[in-house]
Formats: C-alpha cells, structure tokens, sequence
C-alpha cells in the first residue's frame, strides 16, 4: 500500500492510503499530532504501518515544522520498513518556504 503525506500546513495533514484520503484540521500547530492520525487511518482500514510498501511525502514548500516534521516522519518510517520515499532511498530533505528566523543568542 502507498503512503501519502503532507503536513506543509501546519494545521492540517492530509493521509492517503492508496486511492483514499484522510484529513484533519488543528486549532494551533501545537495540537498537531501526525503519527497519532496516520494510525487512525490505516486502522480505520485495517491496516498497519507493516502493510506500507511506498512512502510518498510531500517536501514543500510549507510551514517551517509542518515540513521539517511530515519529512522526518517518511524518512524514519522509510528506514525502519525498508522501503523507498518519493521514489528515492531516504533521506528526503524537507523544502522551507522562507529560512528560518534564528536571531543571535543575547550576551
């Protein structure tokens, strides 16, 4: 079974299994909770994480977490299962909308 994931929108992920496709909204990036909802959706299917034999990931451009965090899922799941993500051996690297905003520690 393909995976599909795409958590670019810090307040929504989009699941699909195959042809069906699953989707949650959050309140706040906080409450945000990927791999909780994917095992919602395979359950909901009878499936499991060992029933995944690709991983499509959708890198970005995204929210900063939103990426970093949906492309840190695929890439471990990809490893662990042993099975490709976007066509490709993981890593998959994550693609940021604009850089980070890292400010200089105050002395």
């Amino acid at each position: 079974m393909k995976l599909y994931l795409d958590s670019t929108n810090n307040r929504k992920v989009i699941v699909r299994l195959d042809n069906e496709e699953f989707t949650t909204e959050y309140a706040t990036p906080q409450e945000q909770d990927i791999l909780f909802f994917l095992h919602e959706s395979l359950a909901k299917n009878g499936k499991t994480l060992d029933d995944l034999t690709e991983i499509e990931v959708n890198p970005g451009p995204g929210s900063f977490t939103g990426s970093r965090v949906g492309v840190t899922i695929a890439n471990a799941l990809a490893l662990a299962l042993k099975i490709k993500v976007n066509g490709q051996k993981p890593p998959v690297l994550p693609i940021y909308s604009s850089p980070p905003n890292i400010t200089s520690p105050k002395k």
